[in-house]
Order: structure tokens, then C-alpha cells, then sequence
């Protein structure tokens, strides 16, 4: 079974944003591919999505195993990958552990594919 393929994108009628418009540190590709990496999954996308609208803004692993039919150990796998990324952290609290999204991370995501202010499209 194939995979329906999206639109084509003109790379011409693309945004100025603080990709397109200097160069990035090897450094800074580093870390936005990393954390792109960890949402191009699906699971992993859930989890974030599950952790940050949960109460508080943070969930227990507890909380997040019910929402799928996946086992504990690949649930956790996802989480660590979020975590390594620097997308979530966590903290233990007895025998659970409760993650929460951290803002900054996302912020820098979207700052990275946000138009510049003052660049004409």
C-alpha cells in the first residue's frame, strides 16, 4: 500500500523565515532536526499532544499508556525520544514519572518556520 504523496511546494513562493533567510550553525540544524525527527511520528506527536493538554500541562506515564495499543516499553521508548530531543522532561515522583512539554522547545520550532517581520513574502 502507497503512501498518498501531498502537494507539490514551489520553493519560490516560500516565506522568509529564519531558515530561508541566514544560514543555520551546525548546531542549531542540530537540534531543529532533532526535534522534527522526534514529531514526525505519529505516537510521538500524540504524546506531546496528550501531555500538553492535560491538566497542568503535565501528565503522568500512567495517564499516557491507556490512550493507545501499544505496550509500556515502546510507550516509553516514544517518551525517551521526546524526551532526548528536548521536547518533553520529566520528573519522578515515587514510582511514576510525569512528563510536561517544555514551551521554549516548541517556541524555538516555530520561531524557526515563522515568517521574518519586515521580509516581504
Amino acid at each position: 500500500m502507497s503512501k498518498q504523496q501531498g502537494p507539490v511546494v514551489d520553493l519560490g513562493d516560500l516565506c522568509a523565515t529564519r531558515v530561508t533567510r541566514e544560514p543555520l550553525t551546525e548546531e542549531q540544524a542540530d537540534d531543529l532536526a532533532s526535534a522534527f525527527k522526534a514529531l514526525g511520528d505519529p505516537v510521538r506527536l500524540r504524546l506531546l499532544s496528550l501531555i500538553a493538554s492535560h491538566a497542568d500541562g503535565e501528565a503522568c506515564v500512567c495517564d499516557l499508556t491507556g490512550a493507545f495499543e501499544l505496550s509500556a516499553p515502546t510507550i516509553s521508548h516514544h517518551l525517551k525520544v521526546l524526551r532526548e530531543s528536548g521536547l518533553v522532561e520529566s520528573e519522578r515522583r515515587g514510582t511514576w514519572i510525569y512528563y510536561r512539554v517544555r514551551p521554549e522547545a516548541l517556541r524555538s520550532l516555530s520561531e524557526s518556520l515563522m515568517p521574518v517581520a519586515g521580509v516581504p513574502a
